[in-house]
């Protein structure tokens, strides 16, 4: 099935209104009515047999249909975007430099991995990145776009998931559980030491647990607080006690028995590391490339 260039342009309109999860303002970015943009969608949809939004007075969101379709364009798009970008970059001799503000444990999952093949693939483009836990305003801090968990993404960016759901678990060390026990449930935790963990909103994050629809958030003890998932976990290597983390962070060091998983029919399961920019903005293209990169590898598969 090929598609016209007004069926391109709908599916363009469409992901916009994703976006924006608003005709109105997808309609002020394009410089056109919301009326018009409602009538192409509906064409949009017939065309289709699907409906691909559910609209109120108040909002406009995506059908899981819709959710798809706008996934697989967005990923089209970036595509296409990247590689007319780089066309003009290796054209007149540069593509450009950008700047991302990263959470560290994004950096250690995702960039890491990725950077070799990205300033291979792209030397043209300079690339700044502030490894930093303490949240900012990326935009007022002249940022192009950050990393972060997607739960903690401001609802007026645009964010980009690039991993799937992140499972969270529980971990010690073989030498705690010789002093200390194991904990059986989440409520046992109260009577162990643990490295809490300081989120870069400044609070103390409680540590969430889910078994089928039961939900739980422990407040846990523990004379330790981290605000660095490294450092905690080599913490926890040592002993000092039970530490709440990615399980693809320990997963190396659960492979070598440094650490053992507890409470393993508890873990949670968290938002993706997702980019984000603000809607306000373009995204460049040294961003959308790196983004390229980080799903042509899939890090965390």
């Amino acid at each position: 099935m090929s598609l016209s260039r007004a069926e391109v342009y709908d599916l363009s309109i469409f992901l916009l209104i994703v976006q924006y999860r608003s005709f109105r303002k997808a309609a002020d970015n394009l410089g056109v009515t919301a009326s018009a943009l409602s009538h192409r969608v509906k064409a949009l949809e017939e065309r289709l047999g699907v409906r691909l939004l559910n609209r109120t007075s108040r909002s406009v969101a995506p059908t899981v249909a819709g959710s798809a379709l706008a996934e697989k364009v967005s990923a089209g798009l970036d595509l296409i975007n990247s590689g007319l970008q780089e066309l003009h970059g290796h054209h007149e001799g540069t593509a450009g430099s950008v700047r991302l503000n990263v959470l560290r444990d994004a950096s250690t999952l995702l960039l890491r991995p990725a950077l070799p093949i990205f300033l291979q693939r792209f030397p043209n483009i300079e690339l700044e990145i502030a490894v930093d836990d303490h949240f900012v305003d990326v935009t007022a801090e002249g940022f192009d776009a950050g990393l972060r968990y997607g739960g903690t993404i401001p609802e007026d960016m645009i964010a980009i998931p690039l991993t799937p759901p992140l499972k969270w678990v529980v971990v010690g060390a073989p030498a705690y559980f010789e002093r200390h026990g194991r904990p059986e449930l989440p409520d046992d935790l109260h009577s162990h030491q643990c490295i809490r963990i300081r989120t870069g909103r400044g609070q103390i994050y409680k540590w969430e647990f889910e078994h089928g629809d039961d939900r739980r958030e422990i407040d846990v003890p523990g004379s330790l607080i981290s605000c660095e998932s490294a450092f905690a976990i080599n913490a926890a290597i040592d002993g000092i006690g039970l530490f709440y983390c990615l399980e693809k962070l320990a997963s190396p060091h659960l492979a070598a028995g440094r650490l053992e998983v507890v409470l393993p029919q508890w873990s949670s399961i968290g938002p993706p590391l997702s980019m984000y920019y603000s809607s306000r903005r373009q995204l460049p293209f040294g961003i959308s490339a790196l983004i390229q990169v980080i799903r042509d590898i899939n890090p965390l598969k």
